[in-house]
């Protein structure tokens, strides 16, 4: 079934709280958290003080995706703030297989994300050691993109490698998500679809409505 991860920057903030139970209550399968430094994306947006206020309100699993510079600096920040899956890019590490497993010895879920231009090949040493594959669908750092076509292929592709590997891990696709783009990424071969389009929940009147359209 396709999972819907509303990404809480595209919420209203100043009613954040409402904001998560209305999306818990329509059927969210858990919640998207954009981590910018300013660096590694031009955008700077929320810390960990806001993920363990999350935590504390709702039930949903927390999917924060670290689009920082240096993630081993900050990961024990996030681990402690309450992430239930820590999603780092494979272009910020500079030893990947530690930091995931810095991740995974806490307790939690690892897993990496692909920017548009990165190749797949990246994955081949560490896509045993995964919860997930993130793969970027616009270039990060800025909500409203539109979705890039080129990653149906590199899903369908991904999807061969877990398949011909025998690995137990999900592909997620972020950027330009929505219902009509839906299909097409189940399609390829994502087992999960986190849609973090703004308009595709957060700025509809009926977020039950809004979640039974991406689901198709």
């Amino acid at each position: 079934m396709t999972q819907i991860a509303p990404s809480i920057l595209a919420a209203d903030f100043a009613r954040l709280g409402e904001e998560i139970a209305r999306v818990e209550a329509a059927g969210a399968d858990l919640l998207h958290v954009d981590v910018m430094d300013g660096h590694f994306v031009p955008n700077l947006t929320i810390g960990p003080p806001v993920i363990k206020a999350l935590d504390a309100v709702t039930r949903l699993p927390l999917d924060v995706h670290l689009m920082v510079q240096e993630p081993d600096a900050l990961l024990p920040a996030f681990i402690d703030a309450g992430s239930d899956n820590l999603t780092v890019h494979v272009e910020a590490c500079r030893h990947l297989h530690r930091t995931i497993q810095m991740i995974k010895d806490a307790g939690m879920h690892a897993s990496v994300v692909l920017n548009p231009a990165t190749p797949l090949h990246a994955l081949e040493e560490i896509l045993p050691e995964l919860h997930m594959v993130l793969l970027m669908s616009v270039n990060p750092g800025f909500g409203g993109q539109r979705f890039i076509p080129s990653t149906l292929e590199k899903i369908r592709a991904l999807k061969q490698q877990i398949t011909a590997r025998g690995l137990n891990v999900a592909i997620e696709v972020d950027g330009g998500v929505n219902a009509s783009s839906a299909r097409a990424i189940c399609d390829a071969g994502a087992e999960c679809p986190r849609c973090q389009t703004p308009a595709a929940i957060f700025g509809q009147p009926d977020y039950a409505a809004a979640i039974r359209a991406l689901r198709g």
